[in-house]
């Protein structure tokens, strides 16, 4: 407050001072003027050092938010990335266990045709090993008949 009341005697100074006609120059008071430079000059300092301190601070405050926004974002493209690998590796192993099933499915008709073809040549041939016993027992029917 002290330099803002120096500069402010400074300012009353130029004005109350006298004026050199026909210019804009004024006459000022040598050792009153160079009192109040030595006023601001001892109270200048202080303040200016706070206002440093203040804009370092404020400097720091932004770089620490450029950091904490760049790890933010960095955080999000990670996580954004991992959910697409996540969701890429799900949508593969759908296609995987699809193509699997198929295939098992498609191995399973096959087999059930060899067992049905299998157990009908099995069954054709009993059939036809009946077909003879029957026919053989016919015969030997008859036989007994033609024997009484």
């Amino acid at each position: 407050m002290d330099l803002l009341n120096s500069l402010n005697e400074l300012e009353e100074l130029i004005e109350n001072s006298g004026k050199i006609p026909f210019t804009r120059k004024v006459m000022v008071e040598e050792d009153r003027l160079l009192d109040l430079l030595d006023r601001i000059r001892t109270t200048m300092p202080e303040e200016v050092r706070q206002a440093k301190w203040i804009i370092q601070e404020r400097e720091k405050v932004l770089q620490d938010s450029q950091k904490e926004a760049i790890r933010i974002m960095d955080d999000a493209q990670k996580q954004i990335e991992k959910k697409a690998d996540d969701s890429e590796i799900v949508r593969q192993a759908k296609t995987n266990a699809e193509e699997i099933l198929a295939r098992a499915e498609s191995v399973a008709m096959e087999i059930r045709e060899g067992a049905k073809g299998y157990a009908d040549d099995i069954l054709v041939n009993l059939q036809e090993s009946l077909g003879k016993i029957l026919s053989q027992i016919e015969q030997g029917r008859s036989e007994l008949k033609l024997m009484k």
